[in-house]
């Protein structure tokens, strides 16, 4: 079994060293390819990516040609993945690295999506991030637990691990963050087996933030009425 790790980086020259290198040291014993993700970086994030794919043969180094974004440059990396599996992990080292062999497990067991989880025992978040984003977060991933009994506790974090063979076949509307919200509920509607596993995160130390607060309330409050809508609610 084969993983990818695809990396969205943008303007980290800050931090994708370190990141892929932490990544790089906790997956010695998985087989694993790490893609990074140029989304159209403007300072030092190709210089950097190339002086780590001369010390890790692991590391290879893809470009969105199309327009910027966190959802061009996922799909990007998506198409370019090789492994059965494909992770996404930020470039900005909030997402934890020793998370992923259990998620290779779980995997392993025959789940099609395993969803890193703040909310479960084992799991939680650090310091750094915007507070209003962490309480939004927390309480869209109760809500649709509570209501719709939705197979993760944490729909909306990127952190995930994502069947190959199913997620290409996925076609989806979100260009910003709420992808990874969108993609899960598809595979959940689609009938796929999905977990969580728990994850510590942590907020950036370094660079800027790519999320914006009023984009995502847009996206996942439209991802909340796609469900009302397929319920019955609406």
């Amino acid at each position: 079994m084969l993983l990818s790790i695809v990396i969205p980086a943008r303007n980290e020259e800050e931090n994708i060293f370190s990141t892929v290198k932490n990544l790089e040291e906790k997956l010695l014993n998985l087989p694993h390819e790490t893609i990074i993700v140029n989304d159209h970086s403007t300072d030092g994030t190709v210089e950097k990516t190339k002086d780590l794919i001369q010390i890790y043969p692991s590391v290879k180094m893809v470009h969105n040609e199309k327009d910027p974004g966190f959802a061009q440059a996922l799909w990007t990396g998506f198409r370019a993945a090789a492994g059965d599996g494909i992770v996404v992990a930020m470039a900005d080292a909030c997402d934890d690295p020793s998370t992923i062999p259990k998620m290779a497990e779980k995997f392993a067991e025959g789940y099609d999506l395993v969803c890193g989880s703040r909310y479960i025992k084992g799991g939680g978040k650090g310091g750094g991030g915007p507070k209003l984003q962490g309480l939004f977060s927390c309480l869209v991933n109760k809500s649709l637990r509570v209501l719709f009994h939705i197979p993760t506790t944490d729909v909306s974090n990127a952190f995930k691990l994502y069947r190959r063979r199913v997620l290409l076949n996925i076609k989806t509307d979100e260009k910003g963050f709420a992808l990874s919200m969108e993609l899960a509920l598809k595979f959940w509607r689609g009938g796929y087996k999905i977990t969580d596993v728990p994850t510590h995160w942590k907020g950036r130390v370094a660079g800027k933030s790519k999320f914006k607060f009023g984009r995502a309330f847009i996206s996942y409050g439209r991802q909340c009425l796609n469900i009302l809508r397929r319920t019955g609610y609406e």
